[in-house]
């Protein structure tokens, strides 16, 4: 009888872990099954990295729109989960370039708009952390979107060094 039982609950663990292992990889929870799509469809790594300063932009957009038009429930998770997902796109255009140095990929377009959109976001991100109204509901997230895109920027600054001019087209 105890057998029985043991040898039942060996078969479900199996049984769990073949499912488990025929899953498809999880998307990132701060995208939508749209832009996932997108990321996923995108043919080059300058074009992945496009759509996540995109996305990154989208955020911000919303995270400042949420500030002046706040929400009735939720609101400080509002906030924190847009600057979380901020963050995340920013961190993932980043990790892309650096593949893409790996890899010796074309990613001159990518490390360009990097490096132009980080400053952007910069300097909304400092305005914030200065005169942002109702500071204290995200001042982590804040600071710690702050550090991030001047990682990204630094990290752009270094690519653009390390990734070759495009060619010079001299005509007879």
């Amino acid at each position: 009888m105890r057998w029985r039982t043991s040898l039942a609950c060996a078969v479900c663990f199996v049984l769990v872990g073949v499912a488990a292992a025929g899953r498809p990889v999880p998307q990132k929870d701060y995208l939508t099954a749209v832009e996932a799509d997108k990321i996923r469809d995108a043919e080059t790594s300058n074009d992945r990295v496009r759509l996540f300063l995109g996305f990154a932009e989208d955020r911000l957009k919303k995270f400042q729109y949420e500030l002046e038009h706040p929400s009735t429930n939720r609101h400080a998770d509002m906030l924190n989960s847009l600057m979380n997902a901020y963050i995340g796109c920013v961190d993932d255009a980043a990790d892309l370039i650096q593949l893409g140095i790996e890899k010796q990929e074309n990613i001159r377009q990518g490390v360009d708009m990097m490096a132009s959109k980080t400053k952007e976001f910069l300097t909304t991100l400092e305005k914030l952390s200065t005169d942002g109204p109702e500071l204290d509901l995200y001042k982590d997230n804040l600071g710690d979107a702050i550090e991030g895109t001047r990682d990204a920027m630094n990290e752009a600054e270094k690519a653009k060094k390390k990734v070759a001019p495009p060619p010079v087209r001299r005509k007879n």
